[in-house]
């Protein structure tokens, strides 16, 4: 029998252990059951090579829940007292004075820097103890035991067999890992792919109508994942299989790609394209980073660009330390060189496909766009890589790349001032009547409906140049969109327009963050009498608000909106010549005494040019301030006639009404009215 002490250089690196891991403590188990794979591959290999003679046998490696233990056991390679005394007893790490500062923080970087891999038992043990013989010939089994201190004891032991046994002598605060449940699910999270077999408990299946254990070992694992396999060898089905493996709620992938590079790294993998919907968030962190077939995370942002944690699959590198902080992965050479190399055969893959069948690659793009979008809005070597290959749909459905849609829309989108104009609908349906103006025109227009597309619109307009300019169908008339040589300019007189923005302002709905104003423009017979538009710079202000911080102001901000009165058509002709028949006689004398009292305001004004404000008697001002409250008071009068007489005019209601329902902002008690109103005039 041997008593020591552990060969560390504080007295206290278990409760270190348990405090400073005790957040990532599920790893014990990791730990454990990779040293018993890595024992029975080293045996492999030296049977292989002709060094060890015996039988293997059944490798398994077996992990079994007792009442109050945890029991890891192989039939690897084993260890003499001699290799306990090296491997366990000997924790060498240096500078031990400054390991609690150093690494407090940093609760996977105290296993991987110091080579605690085994002491990781002690997260969740008062006691562990290895009974273990070595493969050699004659060897004797011996048994080492630690209650957690820095004391041990070594003596011999029976064992049969060669390998080890390590039992976990759970502690009281860890006695959730007691059920086989939870152990197997710890054992499918990290040890699912590793490359020797793995049994936890025994199948069970339904017998006489209830739930039966079986003789049969449960496996956990799948000792020849995919990616470990020869592409070659490999059918689309088996990659289908292994993705629903993976994900087994998940939808068909569209298309994958199988990593594998020897230098100047090792990398092998599978990443499969999802079909990626709007939400971002909900599509992140689907790629499972390993070490040698050992899970690490599933947390890969900052080890591979940002777009690409949207793509699912399978990384396994032997050269990502497996445990390692997060920060120490970002700042890594190797994982750079993985990261950038990865981009590559991404942009590489999707360049194959559009260039091999581009009808395939388009009839993907909607469901890959987002992806792509968002690559190459964070990174400027993955926009270099698209550039050519990212497609724009217009309302048609048609599909050309940036180069390819420049050149269709030159000769008849580009504006008085050399502008390239881009128009885009967000939504085929609601804006279709400002789609069906623009192409009647002659005009393609985009469609840009993904979340992600406000932020590509300012991309593009930046990457194109500064004459090119994105406008949505609906921000402007037709006319004004692109603008030409030959506006029509309008034919109402300044009465008139008055009259007729004041009798259809009057009548405007009040909606909470929504200001309108109304102008009339000569928009053609055969255009809708009314149109509502928003401001192109206001909207995108306000939808960049909604994705990115630090806009909130815009955010606040009421929508501005044009109504726009097509004063060529003719129920807008017949609104007008009603209102004057209408209003005329009780306009005449109030418009009498407004003229009289600008005339006044006229002179008073000129009698205080080139005065000083002192210089200005009391008596001026006092003429100047009622002059101006009288001509305040006439005006709203005349608001007021306007007013009255369209409150009680149905059809000036039926267009504001329709003009509001092809925006989307027509609802409720409003909506109902509108209804029996179109009834009653129908």
């Amino acid at each position: 029998m041997q008593n020591g002490k552990i060969g560390v250089t504080t007295e206290n690196i278990f409760p270190v252990i348990k405090q400073f891991l005790y957040s990532d403590r599920e790893i014990f188990l990791r730990e454990i059951v990779s040293n018993a794979v890595d024992a029975t591959q080293k045996l492999r290999t030296l049977s292989s090579k002709g060094e060890f003679k015996g039988e293997l046998g059944d490798l398994t490696v077996r992990v079994t829940v007792g009442k109050d233990t945890i029991t890891v056991s192989d039939r690897g390679l084993g260890m003499t007292a001699a290799e306990i005394d090296k491997y366990i007893n000997q924790i060498a790490f240096s500078g031990a004075n400054d390991f609690l500062e150093k690494y407090k923080n940093e609760a996977g970087a105290i296993i991987g820097h110091l080579g605690l891999g085994f002491y990781s038992a002690f997260m969740v043990s008062k006691k562990v103890e290895i009974i273990t013989k070595s493969y050699q010939e004659g060897a004797q089994a011996v048994k080492w035991s630690c209650d957690g201190s820095p004391e041990f004891q070594l003596t011999d032991a029976d064992k049969a067999d060669r390998g080890t046994d390590i039992i976990l002598y759970i502690d009281d605060d860890s006695k959730e890992y007691l059920q086989e449940s939870a152990i197997q699910g710890l054992l499918k999270k990290y040890c699912r792919f590793l490359p020797v077999s793995i049994a936890c408990g025994k199948k069970k299946e339904w017998k006489d109508g209830k739930e039966v254990e079986t003789d049969q070992d449960n496996v956990i694992n799948n000792v020849e994942p995919l990616w470990t396999k020869t592409p070659g060898d490999l059918k689309d089905e088996d990659y289908k299989n292994f993705y629903r493996e993976l994900y087994p709620m998940q939808d068909e992938p569209m298309f994958w790609i199988h990593l594998n590079v020897d230098f100047p790294f090792h990398l092998t993998g599978i990443l499969y394209f999802p079909k990626v919907k709007s939400n971002l968030d909900l599509q992140k962190n689907r790629i499972h980073l390993y070490c040698n077939q050992v899970f690490v995370t599933d947390n890969v942002e900052g080890i591979v660009p940002d777009f690409m944690t949207l793509l699912h699959g399978v990384i396994d590198s032997p050269d990502i330390p497996l445990n390692v902080s997060r920060s120490y992965l970002q700042s890594d050479s190797n994982v750079k060189k993985i990261s950038g190399y990865i981009t590559k055969k991404v942009a590489d893959r999707l360049t194959q496909i559009f260039k091999n069948d581009r009808k395939d690659f388009e009839s993907k793009w909607d469901d890959v766009k987002l992806f792509i979008n968002y690559g190459m809005l964070t990174e400027e070597d993955f926009y270099a890589k698209m550039e050519k290959i990212a497609l724009m749909k217009d309302t048609e459905g048609k599909y050309f790349t940036f180069e390819e849609y420049k050149k269709l829309i030159e000769g008849s989108q580009t504006d008085k001032d050399k502008n390239l104009i881009y128009l885009y609908a967000t939504d085929r349906e609601t804006q279709y009547s400002y789609i069906e103006a623009a192409t009647s025109k002659g005009y393609s227009v985009l469609l840009m409906d993904n979340s992600l597309d406000v932020a590509v619109i300012g991309m593009l307009e930046q990457k194109f140049g500064q004459n090119s300019r994105f406008m949505r169908v609906d921000s402007d008339t037709v006319d004004k969109l692109i603008v030409k040589d030959d506006v029509k300019g309008n034919s109402l007189q300044d009465s008139e327009l008055r009259m007729i923005t004041k009798v259809f302002g009057s009548q405007m709905p009040k909606i909470e963050k929504a200001d309108f104003h109304v102008d009339a423009q000569p928009l053609g017979e055969n255009a809708l009498p009314v149109m509502i538009t928003c401001s192109e710079y206001m909207r995108r202000m306000k939808d960049m608000a909604a994705i990115q911080s630090g806009m909130n102001f815009y955010g606040e901000m009421p929508d501005m909106y044009n109504v726009v009165l097509n004063s060529d058509h003719k129920l807008i002709k017949s609104v007008l010549a009603d209102a004057g028949k209408e209003c005329n006689d009780q306009l005449k004398p109030v418009q009498d005494e407004l003229d009289a009292l600008k005339e006044r305001q006229s002179q008073l004004r000129k009698e205080r040019e080139g005065k000083k404000d002192d210089e200005i008697t009391a008596q001026q001002k006092d003429d100047m301030n009622s002059v101006d409250s009288q001509i305040s008071d006439k005006e709203n009068a005349i608001s007021d006639i306007y007013a009255k007489y369209a409150q009680g005019n149905k059809v000036v209601h039926e267009l504001i009404d329709l003009a509001l329902l092809q925006n989307g902002m027509l609802k409720g008690e409003a909506l109902a009215k509108f209804i029996r109103r179109s009834v009653e005039l129908i």
